[in-house]
C-alpha cells in the first residue's frame, strides 16, 4: 500500500524516479514545483467564489484514461487539494451548497464527469478521499476544446447571477454552472451593514434603498430605507429617491409630492442634473424648464450655463448658445472639459447639441 502511495505521488507531482537531474521539490521546504500554485476568483453580485489549486502540465504524455485514469476519484489538479471557496450560499447545477470551503474533486470519465464537493479540504491529494465526507456531487458533460498545457480553470458566461466554472486541459473541458440569489443575499447583508456606522449616514439608507428600487426588489422595504434617509437628514437625493420609489409602486400622487419636496431643496446643480435626467427620458421640455429655474436659483454656477446652452441650441439660436457653453468650459474643472470641448466644435458648425 504504501509502495502504491509513494509512486502516485512522485507520478502526480512530477518527478522521474530514473532521471537524478529532475527538478527538486520538497514537501518541506519551499523550492519550484512542477505543478505551479495558482488561484482565480470570481464575484457574483456580493458572492466571492474562490478556486486555488495547482497546475500540472501535459508535457507530451497522454493524459486521460492513463495518467488520470477514468472512473476514479481525482484531485482535479495537482499537490494539495484544490478548494473551492463560497462567501455566501450557493446552487452547483441546481443544487444548493452552503457557503464555505470544499475539496474540489472529480470522477472523469469519457461521456460524464462527477464534480465532488468535499467537507475535508486540507488534505493532500485524493489518497485519503473518503465518500462520507462528500457534501454535493454533481454530474457534467466534459466538451472538447482547444488544446491546454497547463491545468486552469476559468469562470465563463459570467452573468449578473450566475457563471460557469470550466476546468480546461489538454484538449477536454468540464463546466459547472453556478447561481447566486443575489438579491436575498444583498437584502439580508444590507440589514447586516445597516447596524453598522452606515447607520448614522443618510446615505447608507438611500444607498439601500435605491439598490432595492433599481433591482425591482421588496420596494415596501425600500420605501421604509428612504423613510429613515429623509428622518436623518432631508436632502434633495433621498426625497428624489422617495418619489421614484412611489412611482414604481404606482402611487402617482404620492411620489408628485416627494417630488415637489425634493425640488424645493435642490441646488441648482441638482437642478440642472435632473434636467439633464429628463433629456435622456426624452422629456426635452420638461429637462428645459428645470435649466431655467437651475439659471434663476444661481446663474453663476457654471454647469448652469450648459443647460442655457442646449435651450438656445434647441432654438437654433447657435451664436448665444456658444457664448453660453464656452462660459461652462472656461469654469469647468479640469478633468470635465473633455466633455464640454466637442459642444463648441458642434455649435461652431451650427449643430444642435441636444442631438447625438
Amino acid at each position: 500500500m504504501l509502495k502504491h502511495f509513494v509512486v502516485a505521488l512522485v507520478a502526480v507531482a512530477g518527478f522521474s524516479l530514473g532521471n537524478p537531474l529532475c527538478r527538486a521539490q520538497s514537501a518541506l521546504l519551499d523550492l519550484p514545483r512542477d505543478s505551479q500554485h495558482s488561484a482565480v476568483t470570481q464575484r457574483i453580485g456580493i458572492t466571492d467564489i474562490t478556486i486555488s489549486y495547482s497546475r500540472p502540465l501535459v508535457k507530451g504524455r497522454p493524459i486521460w484514461g492513463k495518467l488520470v485514469p477514468y472512473n476514479e476519484v481525482w484531485r482535479t489538479g495537482a499537490n494539495e487539494n484544490t478548494t473551492i471557496r463560497f462567501t455566501d450560499d450557493v446552487s452547483i447545477e441546481g443544487k444548493p451548497l452552503a457557503k464555505g470551503v470544499y475539496a474540489l474533486f472529480t470522477i472523469p470519465g469519457e461521456n460524464q464527469w462527477t464534480v465532488i464537493f468535499s467537507k475535508v479540504h486540507t488534505a493532500w491529494g485524493s489518497f485519503t478521499y473518503n465518500q462520507a465526507d462528500d457534501v454535493l456531487r454533481v454530474t457534467v458533460k466534459p466538451q472538447t476544446t482547444e488544446p491546454q498545457e497547463a491545468l486552469a480553470f476559468d469562470f465563463d458566461d459570467v452573468k449578473a447571477d450566475s457563471a460557469v466554472a470550466t476546468l480546461r486541459w489538454e484538449k477536454v473541458a468540464v463546466p459547472f454552472k453556478i447561481d447566486v440569489n443575489v438579491h436575498d443575499i444583498v437584502q439580508a447583508s444590507l440589514h447586516n451593514q445597516l447596524q453598522g456606522l452606515a447607520q448614522y449616514t443618510w446615505e447608507g439608507w438611500d444607498d439601500a434603498a435605491t439598490y432595492l428600487l433599481t433591482a425591482k426588489y421588496d420596494l415596501n422595504e425600500a420605501l421604509q430605507y428612504e423613510e429613515t434617509s429623509i428622518r436623518t437628514e432631508p436632502r434633495f437625493d433621498n426625497y428624489l429617491t422617495k418619489s421614484q420609489i412611489l412611482e414604481a409602486m404606482g402611487r402617482k400622487d404620492d411620489s408628485e409630492m416627494a417630488k415637489k419636496q425634493a425640488l424645493d431643496r435642490a441646488t441648482a446643480a441638482q437642478l440642472y442634473g435632473y434636467g439633464r435626467l429628463l433629456q435622456g427620458q426624452g422629456k426635452q421640455d420638461e429637462a428645459f424648464d428645470y435649466f431655467r429655474q437651475a439659471a434663476k436659483k444661481d446663474p453663476n454656477d457654471w454647469v448652469v450655463h450648459d443647460g442655457t446652452a442646449r435651450i438656445y441650441s434647441a432654438k437654433g439660436d447657435y451664436d448665444n448658445a456658444l457664448k453660453e457653453i464656452k462660459i461652462t468650459l472656461a469654469g469647468a474643472p479640469d478633468n470635465q472639459k473633455i466633455f464640454f470641448e466637442p459642444m463648441v466644435k458642434k455649435l461652431e458648425a451650427k449643430q444642435d447639441i441636444n442631438k447625438n
